[in-house]
């Protein structure tokens, strides 16, 4: 097997350790024969765990010199402002997953994710092309799996005359993904044999 993916044997529960915290992720079926460590309690809420990998991972994409920061709605929101303050940023983008009533003007790319049954899309508002026109974009995450979302952001960034200098996440998880990406750590994805 793949180093991130584990067997499936009925776990309850994975331990993760990042910058000196420990925590315990449940183990969700998403899939006939997929389970994940899910993040969403930890990532939506948890404050201490968000600053840490915030500092943990605002350092690594400095180097990179992004002038703005784009996320997917709505589970990284938190993480990508922590990230943001860090370096020193003012506005992040954030990539909506439904049209409102009150966008007229948008640039929508479809994509997939392994927690989202079906299809889904990420949009930017005129005001949000604008932001990201001309400008060293980071596409930030809070989980890179299959890659279907962070490759739809890069379109939607592409399309709205942005660049692309990195993508980031806390994790890596399972064996999709082979795209370059900042990481701090791998989640592992559980298969039965």
């Amino acid at each position: 097997m793949h180093p991130r993916v584990l067997e499936y044997v009925g776990q309850e529960k994975y331990i993760i350790k990042i910058g000196g915290l420990v925590r315990e992720l449940p183990v969700i079926q998403v899939s006939n024969d997929i389970w994940i460590a899910s993040n969403a309690d930890l990532i939506l809420g948890d404050i201490e765990f968000i600053q840490t990998v915030a500092d943990l991972l605002s350092d690594r994409i400095k180097v990179f010199n992004p002038e703005i920061i784009v996320t997917p709605e709505a589970k990284a929101i938190a993480f990508a402002y922590e990230v943001a303050k860090k370096i020193g940023h003012k506005k992040i983008v954030i990539a909506r997953k439904s049209v409102k009533a009150y966008m007229r003007d948008y640039l929508l790319e479809e994509c997939s994710s392994i927690t989202t049954k079906g299809s889904q899309v990420l949009i930017f508002v005129k005001e949000d092309v604008e932001r990201v026109r001309n400008k060293r974009v980071c596409i930030i995450d809070d989980v890179v799996s299959t890659g279907g979302t962070i490759t739809a952001l890069e379109r939607l960034v592409k399309k709205s005359g942005g660049e692309v200098v990195c993508k980031a996440a806390i994790w890596i998880e399972g064996p999709w993904y082979t795209g370059e990406l900042l990481y701090l750590d791998e989640l592992p994805v559980f298969m039965k044999k």
